[in-house]
């Protein structure tokens, strides 16, 4: 009877662990070639007006980029407006934002710090763009990303998420786990919906915009909220921001950190999306792309410790050859973990391990604030320098 719980136990975790970073994106990519919901880019007699809003804490070092980039986007002036809110800033920001008034560029300056939710659903009361473009003050726009937004508009669609890419030193620098996202993203709007964000670069009809409780994580939320309207959230590779790669493992692991835990809690908050009977095929993605992933700590546990006494427990080969798998892949994460104290070069073969352990790390801290019920509301502008 217990190697028989051992056995259903495993297997189940291993499937979803198989079924999350394997099967997923391999059943979206058949039910989207089947559905394919994907809207096609349109074109407008008369382009829809843009607010642009970018977000700034003590962005001094990054800000006049952002606006020089923002105010070389084409798309009619006339049509473009750009507002930075600044989330009481404490630096020079506020004051670099103010030196491009007579560019139209207009600072909302929001007291209290608040976070960037709330800043958010004050300053979308306060702009008159038919299409509102949620944007970082680091978060650099291809020219065209506005156009390339507002065409995947479609009667049906409420919010259009951008493609974000990252570069260092000028040239482009994705991880592992970053293209993976992408592929996912990508893949999900052909059968239903994207399912999240990101705040680099998301447009949304302002009158389709849901004002949100400050603690929820805007471009996770948003797009929930809309598809919980009856709308759906679509996704664009060809509108492009870029943000430059630098960060520390340390940095990137306390990032995880807090957008998890307030990702979490924002989800907590649309557990009705997650009803199969009443949202069949975005329940699924939802499931599948945030809840089972964000639990993978877990069924790895799971899988490590029931693996270990099936062995223990039964003669069964299969057992012994996955738990000396098991061995062998945390073996190269040490190798990872040991290269990266040592300032050494990595290996992808061991860099890979290291960081999908990092990142359930980091899963594992924002599990336990959940269950503390703690929540990270505002954030802080990483210290950037000039070898990032």
């Amino acid at each position: 009877m217990i190697r028989t719980l051992l056995a259903v136990a495993f297997w189940s975790a291993l499937l979803l662990l198989l079924h999350v970073y394997c099967l997923y994106p391999i059943t979206l990519f058949v039910l989207g070639s089947i559905i394919n919901r994907s809207t096609a880019e349109r074109s407008f007699d008369e382009l829809p007006s843009v607010s642009l809003v970018v977000a700034a804490y003590n962005e001094e070092e990054v800000i006049e980029e952002k606006i020089r980039n923002s105010l070389e986007l084409d798309y009619p002036d006339d049509k473009l407006d750009i507002v930075v809110f600044s989330d009481a800033s404490s630096d020079a920001t506020d004051r670099i934002v103010r030196s491009y008034e007579d560019s139209g560029v207009r600072l909302e300056r929001i007291e209290g710090r608040v976070g960037k939710t709330e800043c958010q659903n004050r300053v979308a009361e306060r702009v008159s763009g038919d299409i509102i473009v949620f944007s970082d003050a680091d978060s650099m726009y291809e020219t065209d990303a506005i156009r390339r937004l507002v065409e995947k508009f479609d009667s049906d669609v409420g919010c259009v998420v951008g493609e974000l890419r990252y570069q260092k030193y000028g040239v482009e620098a994705e991880s592992a786990y970053r293209t993976f996202e992408k592929l996912i993203k990508r893949l999900e709007p052909k059968v239903s919906s994207i399912a999240g964000g990101n705040g680099a670069i998301y447009a949304v009809r302002r009158r389709s915009y849901v004002p949100l409780p400050p603690d929820e994580i805007s471009d996770f939320a948003e797009p929930l909220a809309i598809v919980q309207g009856g709308e759906r959230a679509e996704y664009t590779t060809e509108a492009r921001a870029w943000e430059n790669t630098g960060e520390t493992v340390e940095s990137e692991m306390s990032r995880r950190v807090r957008i998890s835990t307030r990702s979490w809690n924002t989800l907590l908050n649309y557990v009705s999306l997650l009803n199969p009977f009443r949202h069949p095929l975005f329940s699924f993605q939802l499931a599948s792309h945030h809840v089972i992933r964000w639990l993978s700590p877990v069924l790895l546990a799971v899988v490590s410790v029931t693996n270990l006494a099936l062995v223990l427990f039964t003669d069964n080969l299969l057992y012994a050859l996955l738990l000396v798998g098991q061995v062998g892949f945390y073996l190269l994460a040490a190798v990872g973990a040991v290269s990266r104290r040592l300032d050494r070069w990595t290996p992808q073969i061991a860099y890979v391990p290291f960081y999908f352990l990092v990142l359930n790390y980091s899963l594992v801290v924002a599990l336990w604030n959940v269950v503390r019920n703690r929540n990270i509301v505002t954030w802080e502008t990483e210290t950037r320098s000039e070898s990032d």
